[in-house]
């Protein structure tokens, strides 16, 4: 039996704790009333801040444009008061839109970190369930480990649920704009007729409640997936227990199909209201599941060094880097669908998701790109380098940089605009949901037995291996 030993213990508090402060910083510092934030964008305009400013120019663009038509002299008063008013107006909205965005910002954050954190934990619970579904021989030895990082599930799930009624019930942070008030009331100055057109779907109470019926559905199947996968264990009911496994595994791949689109919609899209992709639902379960390989090959290499997985050889290791390299490319593909079909038609309604995107988050977009296409292409295309764990260990920190990347550029956007970066609340959430994952998934394989002995499929995942990486070198030796 595995140790979940103190020192990873201790690291992981360290990491949530250390965490937890940079989650504060960001909160204490963000502006609390509208002239902090009027202080914060003079600061960045005067040290010519790109993302603090990229509003401030175009508005005054507008402005000496309008001069000009206006023609405005000293000896038109009138205009000029009018002007004077009008500008003034436009320079109090314009900084009463930042001030809603630099408050978004802890919590987008926290956000990004959480969705990206839950999102692998699902994914990772996902291709459990369809491994047993598929009644793969190859991966049984690796299901105490899959069941392990699907427990990470449980807390950011209840940290989910605590967002969602903040959100919707509480009304503590404003991600959503649609949830603004007025927004479905054609009375009020804030009316949106577009989002007006959704509220058979978009609305707080349905919003709410589907969230609400995703968590549980996916962390029913968990509790019962692993409570009845250490009971075949000691099961000697002519495969019973293997079979109602199966079964239910069938009935959760047909649910989480379903709600993981619907997740999409209503947790990532539902920030740009405006903004629709009937791809969307298959771009996010793409990002999440290369993200969710990576980590079980993680994990993986971590516990086998810790001889915690004795039926775990290069040939596992292999198969997790195949899968990690081919949903590379199926993403890279979805990307491109959406991105070539949206630029095609031109169509304005579409075309500023991306435009938002390309003007002021060109780095991490573009960036985002050669992380989760080139990088795998080359690093695990070669099939020797697959089965070598250092060497996926690198392939797998660039994904699963360039797919926290992908969340981020997918997230911030639609709360904070150009009011982004990269710093202390960022890093600290991160940080505090990785210290959550180390303590939750290692003391969750603590608690089992390591090796699946029940599974009726064990002995061929044992003896599962590729000729020529489990002999590499052999011939060689041979001739010598």
């Amino acid at each position: 039996m595995y140790q979940f030993s103190g020192k990873l213990k201790l690291a992981s508090i360290i990491l949530i704790i250390v965490g937890a402060l940079g989650i504060g910083y960001g909160f204490l510092t963000a502006p609390s009333t509208l002239e902090e934030a009027k202080e914060i964008m003079a600061h960045q305009s005067s040290h010519g801040d790109d993302h603090g400013n990229s509003h401030g120019e175009k508005k005054e663009v507008h402005k000496n444009e309008h001069d000009s038509k206006s023609g405005a002299h000293e000896n038109k008063p009138i205009i000029d008061n009018e002007t004077s008013a009008h500008d003034s107006h436009n320079d109090d909205a314009h900084a009463e839109h930042v001030f809603h965005q630099m408050q978004n910002k802890p919590w987008s954050a926290f956000y990004v970190s959480l969705f990206f954190f839950l999102g692998i934990s699902l994914l990772v619970l996902a291709f459990y369930a369809a491994q047993r579904v598929a009644q793969s021989g190859w991966s049984v030895v690796l299901f105490r480990v899959m069941e392990a990082i699907s427990a990470n599930l449980v807390p950011t799930s209840i940290i989910m649920l605590l967002v969602i009624l903040s959100a919707s019930v509480l009304h503590v942070n404003h991600m959503f704009p649609w949830m603004a008030e007025g927004t479905f009331d054609p009375t009020s100055p804030n009316y949106d007729a577009i989002v007006d057109g959704k509220s058979w779907w978009i609305n707080v109470p349905g919003w709410t409640i589907r969230g609400i019926v995703y968590l549980l559905l996916w962390n029913a199947y968990r509790w019962f997936i692993r409570k009845n996968s250490i009971a075949e264990d000691t099961a000697n009911d002519g495969n019973k227990t293997y079979k109602l496994n199966y079964n239910v595994s069938v009935v959760f791949l047909f649910i989480f199909m379903l709600t993981e689109s619907m997740m999409s919609w209503d947790w990532i899209m539902g920030l740009d209201p405006h903004w629709f992709s009937t791809l969307f639902g298959w771009y996010v379960l793409a990002s999440l599941l290369v993200s969710a390989l990576t980590v079980i090959a993680f994990v993986t290499i971590y516990l086998r060094s810790k001889n915690a997985l004795p039926g775990v050889n290069d040939s596992h290791i292999h198969d997790l880097a195949k899968f990690m390299f081919g949903f590379s490319v199926f993403w890279t593909y979805l990307w491109f669908a959406q991105f070539m079909l949206i630029w095609y038609a031109n169509i304005p309604e579409e075309t500023t998701y991306f435009m938002a995107r390309f003007n002021e988050y060109k780095l991490p977009f573009l960036s985002m790109l050669v992380m989760n296409f080139v990088f795998p292409i080359l690093l695990l295309l070669n099939s020797d380098f697959k089965s070598i764990p250092w060497f996926v260990v690198i392939g797998g920190i660039v994904i699963l940089t360039g797919h926290y990347v992908d969340v981020f550029v997918m997230i911030m956007p639609g709360t904070v605009g150009a009011q982004w970066s990269f710093g202390i609340p960022e890093l600290g959430a991160f940080l505090f949901f990785l210290g959550i994952f180390i303590y939750t998934v290692f003391s969750a394989f603590a608690k089992a037995n390591p090796i699946p002995k029940g599974n009726p499929f064990l002995e061929e995942s044992e003896h599962f291996h590729y000729y020529n990486i489990e002999h590499r070198g052999e011939e060689s030796e041979a001739h010598h």
